[in-house]
């Protein structure tokens, strides 16, 4: 059964940095792209960050320069660094392949950006 747990979400000011982790239970992890995504309070889920098999890495433009996607497939872990972490940044973070597949989605990690 696959299964994604993501961790590492909380309570950050303006400015501030957080790093979530997103541990997959899916065979042969190495092969499939991964992506972060996001939904805040009222707007549909978005894509955030992307990064293929031989880590190339895509971000959506609202992020580029302050979000980082990264991958040890070793750990059959994908990570999303976050630095200068803004209030429009709230939301909940859920890690899935790329494209998502319905069945895979987590219960997501909830971070909120307040002063």
């Amino acid at each position: 059964q696959v299964q994604f747990v993501e961790s590492g979400g909380g309570l950050v000011q303006p400015g501030g940095s957080l790093r979530l982790s997103c541990a997959a239970s899916i065979a042969i992890f190495s092969s499939y792209n991964m992506a972060w995504y996001r939904q805040a309070p009222g707007k549909q889920r978005e894509l955030v960050a992307r990064i293929t098999r031989d880590r190339s890495t895509n971000y959506a433009d609202s992020v580029k320069g302050r979000f980082a996607i990264s991958r040890d497939n070793a750990k059959n872990t994908v990570y999303l660094q976050m630095n200068s972490l803004k209030p429009e940044d709230t939301a909940v973070y859920y890690c899935n392949t790329h494209l998502p597949r319905l069945e895979y989605w987590g219960q997501g990690t909830q971070v909120t950006v307040s002063s």
